[in-house]
C-alpha cells in the first residue's frame, strides 16, 4: 500500500508540471556544463555609480564564523560541510555580506570572503555551483565591484565571475521556473551590463527576454506574485527595484525602455504587500513566510524613496473597511488603525510550481489593538523533516482539518499532490458589515466528498466565523492558533478570554464543538520556535461558529 500511495503522490504532483520542467530536469541530469572560452573578460562601463540601500545584516565579523538562520557555525575553508543544513550553506554561498549594512567599512573582510570562496570552490563542485546560488552571488559580486575602483577589481575575480555566468547560462532553472528563473534572469542582466563583449550582450538580451516573459507570468493583475507567499513576494519586489535602479544608472536602452513597466509592477506589488502586512508592518504568515529573510515593507518603501518612486498612500480609516484582491484570493478587513483580518480564499499557487504552498485554504490571521492575535504557524526550516511537513499542514493553520488529512496534499519539502481549489466565493460590504464566504474541494478526495465552507462576518467590534462541512466524515477539527504574547483563560466551556500584552482583551465565544486548549509553537524565523497555545475545536455538528468580540476600542 505504501508504494501505491507514493505512486499516487508522484502522479498527482507531476501531472501539473509543464513539459519544459520535465524535459529540463532530465536534460540537466546528464549535462556537464563547460566553463566557456573567454578567459580575459572586459568591462562595459566602469564609471557608472550603482548605489543602493541594504536591509541585510552582516553574517560574519571574521570570515570564519557565520550566523545564518539563527545558527552559528565555523567554516574556515570548508564551504560544503555535509553536517550543516543545505539552506544554511546556500546562504553562505550567496555572499550577501558583501552588500550588507556597513560593508563599505569592511573592505578587507569582503576581499577575504571572495578570495576564500574562489580558493575553496573550483568550478562545478559543491553547493555553490547550483544555479540559484550562482545567481545571487553573481549579483552580489557585481554590486560590490561597482562600489570599488576599477583597479581594485582583481582579474581572478572577473575570470571567476565570467565562468559562473557561463555555467548559469547553461543551467537556467527551467525545471523549477517561478522565482528561481526570475533571479537567474536578473543575474544575466547584471552580468550583461557589467561585462562587455559578445557573451555579455547575449546574457543581457537573454535576461531581458526572460524577465519580459516572467513578469507577465508571475505578477497577477492585483499586484500579487503568483506563488502567494508574502515573503517571496517581498524578495521579488526588491529584485524589481534593483532592475529599475540598474536601468537608470546604466542608461542602456533595452533596460530604460522597460523601466516604466517595471515601475508599474513594483507599485502594484507594494499595494498588494500593504494589504498582506499586519499593523506591526510585518508580513502575514501565509504559505512559506516568516521574518528575517525578505526585506520588510518599510525596507522596500525606503528603496522606493531612494529611487523616487511614489507609492499609493491609503491608510485604513476609523470605520469598517475592506479590500478584496480577487485574482490572488485574499480579503482584508480593517476596523481602523491596529485592527486587521486577512482571509485566505486563494489557490495554493501556480499549478506547475506550488513548492512554497501550505495546506492553508480558508485560513485567516487577525490583529487587534495593534497586536497579532490569530496567527498561522510560520516556518522555521526547509528540507524534508517531519517538522517541515507539520508546518505546511492544515493543522498548523487557522482552518479546518477533516479526518486528520490535509486540505492540500503537501509532501516532501516542496511538493503538492492533490490540492484544494476554492470556489463559490462571495464578497459583500456595506457601511456596517463585511461578509466574505468561500468553499474548497480539498476534501472531495474522500469517498464522501466533503466540502468545507467558511463565512466571515465583520461588524463593529466583532468578527463572526462560521465553518460548515457538507458530506460525511469521521472527525473534523478547527484550529485557532494564538500568538505567543497572548494569554488565554477559560471563562466557561464556550467562552475564552484573550489577554494582550498591552492589557487589552478580547473574548472568543464558540458553539458546536468540544473545545480544548493545547500547547503549540509559533515560528518567527528560521531556527526559531516560540511556545504558544492553540484552541482546538472538535466538531460536534456540521456547523461550528466562532465569535471574536473586543468591545469598545
Amino acid at each position: 500500500m505504501g508504494h501505491l500511495i507514493n505512486l499516487s503522490l508522484v502522479f498527482h504532483t507531476i501531472r501539473h508540471l509543464k513539459f519544459k520542467q520535465v524535459f529540463y530536469r532530465t536534460y540537466y541530469y546528464f549535462l556537464k556544463p563547460t566553463k566557456g572560452k573567454n578567459t580575459h573578460p572586459c568591462l562595459r562601463n566602469v564609471t557608472i555609480l550603482y548605489s543602493f540601500p541594504s536591509y541585510i545584516e552582516p553574517a560574519t565579523l571574521d570570515g570564519h564564523v557565520f550566523k545564518f538562520l539563527n545558527h552559528k557555525a565555523r567554516i574556515s575553508k570548508r564551504w560544503n560541510l555535509k553536517e550543516l543544513p543545505k539552506l544554511w550553506l546556500y546562504n553562505l554561498h550567496y555572499q550577501d555580506d558583501l552588500n550588507s549594512r556597513g560593508s563599505e567599512n569592511r573592505k578587507k573582510l569582503c576581499e577575504h570572503l571572495v578570495d576564500s570562496w574562489l580558493l575553496n570552490n573550483p568550478p562545478s563542485k559543491g553547493i555553490g555551483w547550483e544555479s540559484y546560488c550562482i545567481s545571487l552571488r553573481v549579483i552580489n559580486w557585481i554590486k560590490w565591484f561597482y562600489r570599488r575602483e576599477c583597479s581594485d577589481v582583481h582579474e581572478a575575480w572577473l575570470k571567476s565571475l565570467t565562468i559562473q555566468v557561463y555555467i548559469l547560462e547553461q543551467k537556467l532553472e527551467y525545471h523549477i521556473l517561478a522565482n528561481h528563473l526570475f533571479v537567474n534572469a536578473k543575474a544575466l542582466i547584471f552580468a550583461g551590463v557589467y561585462l562587455d563583449g559578445e557573451d555579455a550582450e547575449r546574457w543581457l538580451l537573454k535576461g531581458v527576454k526572460i524577465i519580459d516573459q516572467e513578469i507577465t507570468e508571475q505578477f497577477l493583475s492585483d499586484g500579487a506574485h503568483f506563488e502567494l507567499s508574502p515573503m517571496y513576494h517581498s524578495m521579488l519586489l526588491w529584485d524589481l527595484a534593483d532592475l529599475i535602479n540598474l536601468a537608470r544608472t546604466s542608461q542602456i536602452d533595452s533596460l530604460l525602455s522597460r523601466e516604466d513597466s517595471w515601475h508599474s509592477v513594483f507599485v502594484a506589488g507594494m499595494d498588494w504587500l500593504k494589504l498582506m502586512i499586519h499593523p506591526d508592518k510585518k508580513i502575514s504568515f501565509f504559505n512559506d513566510s516568516t521574518f528575517g529573510v525578505a526585506p520588510s515593507y518599510n525596507d522596500l518603501s525606503n528603496y522606493a524613496s531612494f529611487l523616487k518612486i511614489y507609492l499609493n498612500d491609503n491608510e485604513a480609516t476609523s470605520k469598517l473597511s475592506s479590500n478584496f484582491a480577487a485574482e490572488s484570493g485574499y480579503c482584508i478587513v480593517d476596523w481602523g488603525e491596529g485592527y486587521r483580518l486577512i482571509a485566505d480564499l486563494a489557490r495554493v499557487g501556480p499549478d506547475y510550481q506550488p513548492g512554497h504552498a501550505h495546506a492553508d485554504t480558508l485560513s485567516c490571521e487577525l490583529s487587534l489593538f495593534g497586536q497579532r492575535v490569530l496567527v498561522n504557524s510560520g516556518i522555521s526550516q526547509y528540507g524534508k523533516s517531519s517538522e517541515r511537513q507539520r508546518q505546511r499542514s492544515t493543522c498548523a493553520h487557522n482552518t479546518v482539518e477533516v479526518n486528520e488529512m490535509n486540505s492540500s496534499n503537501v509532501w516532501s519539502g516542496f511538493r503538492v499532490a492533490q490540492r484544494a481549489y476554492p470556489f463559490g466565493i462571495h464578497y459583500h460590504k456595506s457601511s456596517h458589515e463585511v461578509k466574505i464566504s468561500g468553499s474548497h474541494n480539498g476534501y472531495c478526495k474522500l469517498f464522501s466528498k466533503v466540502v468545507h465552507r467558511r463565512t466571515w462576518i465583520a461588524t463593529t467590534n466583532n468578527l463572526l466565523i462560521e465553518d460548515c462541512l457538507i458530506g460525511r466524515y469521521k472527525t473534523a477539527v478547527a484550529y485557532w492558533h494564538i500568538h505567543p504574547d497572548i494569554k488565554i483563560s477559560k471563562i466557561d466551556n464556550a467562552h475564552f478570554l484573550l489577554k494582550l500584552a498591552s492589557g487589552k482583551s478580547a473574548t472568543l465565544a464558540i458553539s458546536g464543538a468540544d473545545i480544548s486548549i493545547e500547547s503549540d509553537t509559533w515560528h518567527s524565523g528560521f531556527g526559531k520556535s516560540l511556545h504558544s497555545n492553540k484552541i482546538v475545536l472538535r466538531f460536534l455538528d456540521s456547523n461550528v461558529i466562532t465569535s471574536v468580540n473586543w468591545g469598545s476600542k
